[in-house]
């Protein structure tokens, strides 16, 4: 297990300095000057260009990339043009936010989406299971933004139930974990369904049924753990997905969180803040996917066999 998870934090790394790479690039052909957006009225274009040599941003992008990259390997993603202070220490303050909202969020989507993806494949066909794919579709489908929007009209606006922005208490977080985790739920709901659907149909399920075991101990013990396989996958990716900052959720509910932190670097063109919140998601879903491989062999007894050197 030691083995596996070391050779694939191996290959990870060259994906990660490959995005950075492409992330460095991109951000910095994009037309405009953050030094002079934030000194317009201010200052001088000799006082800019002088602000510009005293941060090194008139270097060459080469030396930029790699005075970054050697920054990011240390923990030091530079200084915030606008806000002045250390993007490091911005990230990591405002990480708990995004972390409590990712965490209710993921508990919203599991406890609806496990659920009901199991009776919808118990109930397969059934009007419930039309019911529960049609809900989920409809988590699925319904952009972020507008169930956001909705929601806040109806249970904070008219029913008055709860607030409708900020971040001081559970209260708070209850609309945009239901927003987000929504949407994950419609995901998780319809791939359990498929995936129970079709660990039902082998042999060793039709085994079980004809030793005399009850329909409910089947699927719990025999079908659910194989068929949870691949939602797990799903589920870590999640996660990783969530934990990298909402953006639209956290703007739309005042949730001063990593995807808060980068609409605002985008709206200043403070690119040093921007490049950090964008290499800091990057990392999160690099391990999502490291976790969801880990997390796969540890449930499929196959894949660990593989790696002992046995089927190939």
């Amino acid at each position: 297990m030691l083995m596996f998870a070391t050779k694939r934090i191996a290959a990870s790394i060259p994906v990660l300095i490959g995005i950075t790479a492409l992330l460095f690039v991109m951000l910095n052909v994009i037309p405009g000057d953050p030094i002079a957006l934030l000194m317009k009225e201010h200052a001088s274009p000799e006082v800019i260009e002088r602000v510009r040599a005293q941060m090194h941003l008139d270097d060459p992008l080469i030396t930029r990339y790699f005075r970054f990259l050697a920054g990011a390997v240390q923990g030091d993603l530079g200084m915030s043009i606008k806000l002045n202070r250390s993007v490091t220490t911005l990230i990591l303050n405002a990480f708990p936010n995004t972390l409590y909202l990712a965490v209710c969020a993921a508990i919203v989507s599991w406890v609806i989406g496990i659920p009901v993806g199991v009776l919808s494949a118990v109930r397969r066909d059934s009007a419930l299971d039309h019911f529960f794919m049609g809900f989920s579709l409809l988590g699925v489908s319904m952009p972020i933004f507008w169930s956001a929007l909705l929601m806040q009209y109806i249970f904070a606006l008219k029913l008055k139930w709860l607030p409708v922005s900020g971040f001081y208490g559970f209260e708070y977080v209850i609309m945009p974990a239901i927003v987000l985790g929504w949407s994950s739920a419609g995901v998780i709901a319809r791939l359990t369904r498929s995936s129970l659907l079709e660990v039902m149909r082998h042999d060793y399920i039709r085994t079980a049924r004809a030793k005399g075991l009850r329909e409910i101990k089947v699927i719990m013990r025999h079908a659910l753990k194989n068929s949870l396989i691949p939602v797990v996958t799903i589920m870590a990716i999640q996660v990783a997905s969530l934990l990298s900052g909402a953006v639209i959720t956290e703007a739309i509910f005042g949730i001063p969180g990593v995807g808060r932190i980068s609409v605002n670097a985008i709206q200043a063109r403070d690119m040093p803040l921007l490049q950090g919140s964008v290499l800091f998601a990057t990392a999160l879903v690099i391990l999502g996917n490291l976790v969801a491989d880990i997390l796969y062999s540890v449930l499929d007894p196959r894949i660990r066999h593989q790696m002992k050197g046995g089927v190939k």
